[in-house]
């Protein structure tokens, strides 16, 4: 190996670590926990992946989008008896940690997270070991162990073409869907809920509404009635699908 190729491997290694940090950092703010959790020093050798003392429970998912890859979210019996025991009954686990897990996703672009299941945390680690490389993150509360963040990714090596792969999946049917608007809420701002009260959007009456495909934004619009039943007037097309319907 060149000295050139060699610093390249160590430049590569350097940026899937510092996005790692990151997306372990963000992670660490929604994982459920009596006291907030942080992020600690990431771990690049696979043989010596830091695990609470208590590991109980994981979660692992698939990335797709801008980055690909798997994550594993190493869960301590805390955690877990914490969301078996919370105020709103024996919550899944996997649904649980669904904010944490696209928190992290949210750093690396346009990244969607799919297929969350609950595994055994050897075998959940094990599973992220045969896909190649990856790096883990001890998260702590309080100066305690309380999770294992652990991110295998393959970071883009050129812009992809966005019209060619719209392209293929021209005649695919796929989940649409209209958001006017979120907001964020903690677990106890939803239990004091009542009949009547309203829930401020982070969006202006008068802003578009998103037209998504599949959770990817493709086109804005003014939301009317059509026959008694809610429809949307497109305004705008995003560039991806501009450039696929210029394609037809």
């Amino acid at each position: 190996m060149t000295a050139a190729r060699t610093a390249d491997s160590s430049q590569d290694s350097q940026t899937v670590t510092a996005v790692v940090a990151a997306a372990a950092h963000a992670a660490a703010g929604l994982v459920p926990a009596a006291i907030p959790m942080v992020a600690g020093t990431p771990v690049s050798d696979p043989d010596t992946v830091p695990l609470p003392a208590t590991a109980a429970s994981a979660v692992t998912a698939r990335l797709s989008g801008e980055v690909s890859g798997d994550v594993v979210l190493v869960l301590s019996a805390d955690v877990v008896e914490a969301l078996n025991n919370s105020p709103v009954g024996k919550m899944d686990v996997a649904a649980a940690l669904r904010p944490a897990l696209e928190a992290a996703a949210a750093t690396l672009g346009r990244v969607r997270v799919a297929s969350e299941r609950v595994e055994e945390p050897v075998a959940a680690l094990d599973g992220l070991r045969d896909k190649g490389m990856f790096v883990a993150v001890p998260l702590m509360a309080d100066g305690e162990h309380q999770a294992t963040f652990a991110l295998q990714v393959t970071l883009p090596t050129a812009a992809p073409s966005q019209t060619g792969s719209l392209d293929l999946l021209r005649h695919v049917a796929m989940e649409v869907t209209v958001e006017i608007g979120r907001t964020r809420m903690t677990v106890q701002e939803l239990l004091s809920l009542h009949p009547g009260e309203v829930v401020e959007l982070d969006r202006a009456a008068s802003a578009p509404a998103d037209l998504l495909v599949n959770g990817t934004l493709i086109a804005r619009g003014e939301v009317v009635v059509v026959d008694e039943d809610f429809g949307l007037r497109i305004s705008e097309i995003v560039s991806d699908a501009a450039e696929l319907g210029a394609s037809a």
